[in-house]
């Protein structure tokens, strides 16, 4: 299904399914509904937003090349770009590995691999923008980008019957925190309240959240490399002054747990970033939260935000198995 026109633009984005998950509503104990964002054209909810934007530009006529960084948000600039007639040059860290690199070329992209995480692609990046004139097409820190990813929470006002109790959603740079936010605060359902998952060693919002102000973690340890933004957005620190937001840092093995145990479940193949907010379902965290106080008992449902990921396969999941010494 397409997306509905906003200001005379078609979306890139389609309108994603939302099914209820059998094995994860017995994990939890209430009915959970997935937000399937693993259909959409470039394979996660980074379409949303990215290109929001990357229309933005184009209706600004600008003739430079946009620019993007990031491997999902990459891969939606560059899907955009290639609709749009926009040349783009896309700037990674090593950290991606080299199927991302290919994806990106054959939406004929340029790619720059530069630094090992995403703060240093992004640094990069910046200099380019100063030095050759270009757009910037920021993965996660722009309102543009919140603005698209909004759509997502309007898609679930139209899909579902009652307001959930809870969303659970993965946290990177905090993009879209910010998005289910916006639309959240559009919908009118401010008071559902927002487990936002990270993993440990990629848990910036956890820490900002802590200390109440941005923190820069030393380095990106986490296998889960799309979460890796060293310094989380300062939208993403207002955000959990709009909402009840409530941090949850689970570990790698747990993520790669669930994307194991997702793939057996539902049959899809999700990144570990994904893996963190399934983690928080499987592993029981969300009952140890209603025990707690911190969420309301019981939920009338949950819906978690299936943000995707197109840089995995089966190879990989094997091997970040054998890395974590789980085989």
């Amino acid at each position: 299904m397409a997306a509905q026109p906003v200001g005379g633009q078609k979306p890139f984005h389609v309108v994603s399914p939302v099914l209820e998950s059998l094995p994860l509503s017995k994990a939890v104990g209430t009915k959970v509904f997935m937000k399937l964002e693993t259909v959409q054209p470039s394979g996660s909810f980074k379409i949303r937003g990215i290109g929001h934007l990357c229309q933005d530009v184009r209706g600004r006529a600008l003739p430079d090349p946009p620019l993007s960084t990031g491997g999902n948000a990459g891969l939606a600039a560059a899907y955009a770009a290639r609709k749009l007639g926009l040349p783009i040059t896309v700037v990674v860290p090593s950290s991606s590995g080299p199927a991302p690199v290919r994806k990106l070329e054959e939406l004929g992209a340029t790619v720059e691999v530069y630094g090992k995480v995403w703060d240093e692609a992004n640094r990069r990046a910046q200099e380019l923008v100063k030095t050759e004139g270009w757009v910037n097409i920021h993965p996660f820190d722009h309102p543009l980008v919140w603005e698209g990813h909004a759509s997502l929470v309007l898609e679930l006002k139209d899909s579902l019957e009652a307001k959930p109790g809870a969303i659970v959603v993965a946290v990177g740079g905090g993009g879209l925190l910010a998005g289910v936010v916006a639309g959240l605060h559009q919908v009118g359902w401010q008071d559902v309240p927002i487990i936002a998952a990270e993993t440990q060693g990629a848990h910036s919002f956890h820490e900002a959240l802590k200390a109440g102000r941005l923190v820069t973690l030393p380095d990106i340890t986490s296998v889960a490399k799309c979460l890796g933004a060293k310094t989380v957005s300062a939208r993403a620190l207002e955000c959990a002054q709009e909402c009840q937001v409530i941090s949850q840092v689970v570990e790698d093995t747990e993520a790669v747990r669930a994307v194991e145990q997702f793939l057996d479940d539902e049959r899809m193949l999700v990144q570990p970033a994904c893996g963190a907010a399934l983690a928080v379902l499987y592993s029981g965290r969300l009952q140890r939260l209603q025990s707690e106080g911190r969420l309301r008992a019981p939920l009338a449902s949950v819906v978690v935000v299936v943000c995707g990921g197109s840089n995995i396969c089966t190879a990989q999941l094997r091997a970040l198995k054998r890395q974590l010494g789980m085989e």
